[in-house]
């Protein structure tokens, strides 16, 4: 908690936070890629089956509404059209004999 003048002022809760798995894959692409970025941007794409998957890209600077968070070293940029669906969510990394990639795990 942060006071500012007399009044307290509770920070707020972060949009989504990562594992230590997510955060170190975010780190290797980030250093795989040509050029510097800023971080990665989860956008909501409206492919598929159910309607609506999470995509990422890169970053190279932020727009002015993206919701930014900072968790273990790297920088996440959330689209605003994403962010009430991304609310509480944990994002992993997971990797096995069939396949790799990010899981978005939404609170119960």
């Amino acid at each position: 908690m942060t006071v500012t003048g007399t009044r307290p002022v509770r920070e707020r809760p972060k949009a989504l936070t990562l594992t230590e798995a997510a955060a170190s894959r975010v780190r290797a692409v980030i250093e795989k890629r040509e050029k510097p970025a800023a971080g990665l941007r989860v956008f909501i794409d409206t492919k598929g089956c159910s309607g609506m998957s999470y995509r990422m890209e890169y970053v190279d600077e932020a727009q002015p509404l993206d919701e930014v968070v900072e968790d273990k070293g790297v920088r996440i940029f959330i689209d605003p059209k994403a962010v009430m669906f991304i609310l509480g969510t944990e994002v992993d990394y997971v990797e096995d004999k069939f396949q790799s990639g990010f899981v978005f795990k939404h609170p119960l």
